[in-house]
């Protein structure tokens, strides 16, 4: 094993900082599809409450406190000291800690959640090493499941925003689609992999893991509730009829691996 992997400054700075990512899940109503959708997800393939679940890159705890709340045992790691006192906050342990080398036991959780790391994991090894500290957490038959931005996440984001024309943006989306990396130092957003379904299936299969399935999560409508809340004056709520379509049309395109590339993020789970 090489020595400690170290987190980008640019990252720290964009989580630790500039950004809350308290708010992201919950704040506008495409962060809510996202919610709803990965809860959703896990729960069709969680094992029965209580289970030990190690949450990897869990940030503020979002999905640790429903977990927790559901019965499950949650032990977070996160890179960020800001996002670990959050987690404190939402009854579950959390420490300070790197998806690449993971301060816990092998195979000691039930459930290893990887629903961040990989955002911001721009070379292969480094998502190769992650992936791999997952599955040696994992009991044998335990659940890895991972998440990712998808490949196209931007063209669907910056048309919703009417940004796409403007040159800047224009140029960044252009290298997204060409190389699935933002590379760090832009404007906009902190360092980033945008993966395609295939390519993160792939990933999980080359480390180790068995049965592997790739989830669209906010399925092909997430841009059209982004594009009407961000140009119709407010926010939408959960029964509002294009919040309620989307939803639908996520659950439809489960279905349709050919609609997984429309999602703003996939979810590949797969076991041990």
């Amino acid at each position: 094993m090489s020595a400690t992997p170290q987190v980008a400054p640019e990252i720290l700075q964009f989580y630790g900082t500039d950004f809350d990512e308290a708010t992201r899940l919950t704040g506008t109503a495409d962060g809510r599809l996202e919610l709803v959708r990965t809860r959703e997800l896990l729960r069709r393939q969680l094992p029965g409450a209580p289970a030990d679940v190690l949450d990897v890159g869990g940030g503020p705890g979002v999905h640790a406190a429903w977990l927790a709340r559901d019965g499950y045992r949650v032990h977070l790691v996160d890179p960020v000291p800001r996002h670990v006192e959050a987690a404190l906050g939402a009854g579950v342990t959390a420490e300070v800690g790197d998806a690449r080398a993971l301060p816990v036991a092998d195979a000691s959780y039930d459930v290893a959640l990887v629903l961040g790391p990989l955002y911001h994991l721009l070379e292969r090894d480094d998502r190769d090493r992650a992936l791999a500290e997952a599955r040696r957490v994992t009991r044998p038959g335990g659940l890895v499941a991972a998440a990712a931005i998808g490949r196209y996440a931007s063209v669907f984001e910056h048309t919703a925003t009417t940004l796409l024309a403007r040159d800047r943006v224009h140029d960044a989306v252009r290298d997204i689609l060409a190389t699935g990396r933002h590379e760090p130092g832009r404007k906009g957003f902190t360092a980033a992999y945008f993966h395609t379904a295939a390519g993160l299936e792939g990933e999980l299969r080359d480390a180790g893991l068995g049965d592997v399935t790739v989830y669209g999560v906010e399925g092909p409508g997430w841009g059209q509730v982004k594009a009407v809340e961000q140009h119709g004056g407010g926010p939408l709520a959960a029964d509002h009829p294009v919040f309620e379509a989307a939803l639908c049309a996520a659950r439809l395109a489960d279905g349709c691996p050919e609609l997984l590339a429309a999602a703003s993020h996939l979810l590949a789970v797969a076991r041990r």
